[in-house]
């Protein structure tokens, strides 16, 4: 039996990796103009982190983890996000007592056993940002600026801010118990699931993605009816200060995200050509009670996910994540006729690698013929043929593949020469 990838997960191959590295590049250079350092934390985790913060009736602890029991009977878990684990680590390594606010971002897999389909699947990466130390909304508002920055640089024009507030442990309790008598009122217009979360987490209703629950959803109390005046205040100068970046924003009332530890700002970047349901790029929003739900002192949090996969769809503009394997081309190939030369072409391929020129030898053993192939195949820029008369003189014919031309050096030149050729 052909051993294959596991359904869910996917290979990215040279040809394809070079755009997930462009995306990388690109967000590490916006970050540091921001004052964000990258942090890397491990993929494996004690489950009762995602349990505490992202909440037990979430879809993502009930049906998604990927969780073991290691040796000792320890139940450990494949991260399903980035966030909780890096408030853990800010806990964990006393970042609180070096700055009064950390800026953290990270690039790395997450794993959730959901139903593999365009742009989602079991193995997935996100970039993802986090401000731990402040509430003022105005942090908030730079965060989307560094977001649209990225999106833009990118070269994406064509999506939309979306933002709301779910406000937060004063108010929010009066707005659930609200929802779920209205939602008791309909539970024959609602799905299954939906049935169920009325009863243990009505604000899971409102994201709810089923097209028969929407005409009930519509029709549902909206939470900004129900803020406190901190709450509308918070949300009021959040709006303030994306005005005043000149950043457009949607308020969409039942937008209210999948993780349970979020309070008051939340927001999620969207793009039609991800399709009508499944269109979030990004997602975020404060989180300040997390700190306090993983045993740390209290800490103010906001942040985001962005979803590589659906980034790299757009980006490219195909339909799936593969593509041909495609190798890098080499500046020059060395061709060689006998064991001679290629000893010759070992010693002269380090020399262009230690110059910085991406130099390839065949070690095979092909005649000329297969070599020249070989090197059309590779797309590469140069060719040079080495044999006896070449060992004897010294002077090295370097073929201009794209056009035919031939220059003659010597060794010692070759490197500068392909060096200005660049």
């Amino acid at each position: 039996m052909k051993v294959q990838s596991i359904r869910g997960t996917h290979d990215i191959l040279p040809g394809s990796v070079e755009l997930w590295q462009e995306i990388e590049r690109t967000a590490r250079d916006l970050f540091g103009l921001y004052g964000y350092a990258e942090i890397r934390t491990p993929v494996l985790e004690e489950t009762e982190l995602f349990a505490r913060s992202i909440g037990i009736e979430t879809d993502i602890v009930r049906k998604e983890m990927y969780t073991i029991e290691d040796s000792k009977g320890k139940s450990i878990t494949l991260r399903p996000e980035g966030t909780a684990p890096v408030v853990r680590s800010y806990i964990e390594n006393g970042v609180s007592s070096e700055v009064p606010v950390a800026k953290l971002y990270y690039i790395g897999p997450m794993f959730r056993h959901e139903r593999p389909q365009k742009g989602r699947y079991r193995q997935f990466h996100q970039i993802g940002a986090e401000v731990l130390g402040s509430d003022n909304p105005a942090i908030e508002a730079e965060v989307i600026e560094m977001l649209f920055r990225l999106l833009q640089a990118l070269g994406l024009q064509d999506f939309t801010l979306l933002i709301n507030s779910v406000g937060c442990p004063v108010c929010r309790p009066a707005y659930v118990d609200r929802l779920r008598e209205e939602l008791r009122t309909r539970a024959g217009e609602l799905c299954e699931e939906c049935r169920r979360r009325t009863e243990t987490n009505p604000l899971r209703v409102l994201d709810c993605k089923v097209p028969t629950c929407q005409p009930a959803i519509d029709q549902l109390p909206a939470i900004a009816d129900w803020l406190c005046p901190e709450c509308r205040e918070h949300f009021s100068l959040f709006q303030k200060y994306l005005k005043s970046q000149e950043i457009p924003a949607t308020t969409a009332p039942r937008l209210v995200r999948g993780l349970d530890y979020y309070v008051r700002t939340t927001f999620e970047i969207v793009s039609g050509r991800l399709g009508p349901t499944q269109n979030a790029l990004v997602g975020g929003g404060r989180y300040d009670g997390l700190s306090e739900l993983i045993g740390g002192p209290p800490a103010k949090g906001f942040g985001f996910a962005m979803g590589m996969e659906r980034l790299v769809l757009l980006l490219s503009g195909r339909a799936d994540l593969g593509a041909p394997y495609k190798p890098p081309a080499p500046e020059i190939f060395l061709v060689h006729l006998d064991q001679p030369a290629f000893e010759h072409n070992l010693g002269l391929a380090s020399e262009l690698r230690k110059a910085g020129i991406f130099a390839y030898v065949d070690f095979e053993g092909k005649s000329i013929k297969s070599q020249m192939r070989q090197a059309n195949r590779l797309n590469a820029r140069f060719t040079c043929v080495v044999g006896e008369s070449e060992l004897q003189t010294g002077q090295m014919t370097l073929k201009r593949m794209a056009d035919g031309s031939q220059t003659t050096l010597k060794r010692i030149e070759i490197a500068e020469y392909l060096r200005k050729e660049k």
